[in-house]
């Protein structure tokens, strides 16, 4: 006798009629509310990486100290400048990145077998693969961004901008940091994914859809991700707002090795480390939204299955 519908596939693996477009709209809804909610703090990551002496920009202490800073100088609106250009980015290239993550996961056999068994390399080889491709749709759109986000930014819109860019730097300033990205995002986003994983399968050997399971672990799995490759940041960051910048060295920085030793020269290894409170305070929530979102999506979409 043939096993019911609802027996024939579990949660971590997909049901065969759960689609491409459900997967993507999953993924570009968990992109949309992860980096929206958590932006102002991530405009202060910005703000602390970049380097820049001749600037006239006040010397943040601290994530509060930097969020006060800005909004008595600035008002709570600019803390959200340059929102429009991630909600317009993080979408497509979220939809892209699940889709890719859970293409690659049931190609290497990441969905075979038991609930409860683990396959760390699935998972981790699934997400640099996953971030490769959303990268390169979310790259220009972080360019922006940035540049909106710092201090007397002269960009109007985010239309202005990629205009100005356009214009005065060429295209090719929209991807000048995309292989610092790739070399930052594929170990973070392949640690963060097995991390993910590995935290999801003790917390939760059952594999049903667990909310604070999926929360938490996103949030551990994020913290450390981010910590570790936090170097890679500064590095992507100061080559994402070089144009802007009126240090004659820092404007001409040629990619990761070179802007490294620059950062190197002038303030050593600590250099490195700028923004590394707001860069894990931004990222464990935002992981642990993203996740949460995504797997909520999913379990909506695998409920509408087996209905």
């Amino acid at each position: 006798m043939a096993a019911p519908a609802e027996e024939e596939f579990d949660y971590e693996s997909l049901p065969p009629n759960f689609s491409l477009s459900a997967n993507m709209l999953a993924g570009a809804f968990a992109g949309i509310a992860e980096h929206s909610v958590m932006y102002p703090i991530d405009l202060l990551k910005t703000r602390m990486q970049i380097v820049n002496p001749n600037s006239t920009a006040p010397m943040y202490t601290g994530i509060s100290n930097a969020m006060v800073t800005i909004m008595r100088a600035e008002g709570f609106r600019n803390l959200w400048r340059g929102v429009s250009s991630v909600v317009m980015g993080a979408g497509p290239a979220h939809a892209v990145y699940f889709a890719t993550y859970e293409s690659v996961k049931h190609a290497m056999g990441g969905n075979e077998g038991l609930k409860h068994e683990h396959h760390p390399l699935a998972a981790a080889v699934s997400g640099a693969s996953a971030t490769i491709a959303s990268d390169a749709l979310m790259n220009p759109f972080d360019v922006i961004k940035q540049r909106m986000q710092m201090q007397n930014s002269a960009y109007t819109s985010i239309g202005h901008c990629a205009r100005m860019v356009l214009r005065q730097e060429g295209f090719s300033a929209f991807y000048l940091s995309y292989p610092t990205t790739l070399c930052m995002t594929v170990p973070f986003t392949a640690l963060q994914f097995m991390s993910y994983e590995s935290f999801s399968k003790f917390m939760n050997p059952s594999g049903t859809y667990d909310p604070y399971t999926h929360c938490f672990a996103g949030a551990v799995a994020g913290g450390l991700a981010a910590g570790i490759t936090t170097p890679l940041d500064v590095i992507k960051t100061l080559l994402q707002t070089r144009g802007t910048s009126t240090d004659p060295e820092i404007r001409n920085a040629r990619g990761l090795w070179h802007t490294a030793s620059i950062l190197k020269r002038r303030e050593g290894y600590a250099g490195f480390f700028r923004g590394l409170k707001p860069r894990i305070v931004t990222t464990m929530p935002s992981t642990a939204i993203c996740w949460s979102a995504y797997e909520l999506a999913k379990a909506f979409f695998i409920a509408r299955s087996e209905g």
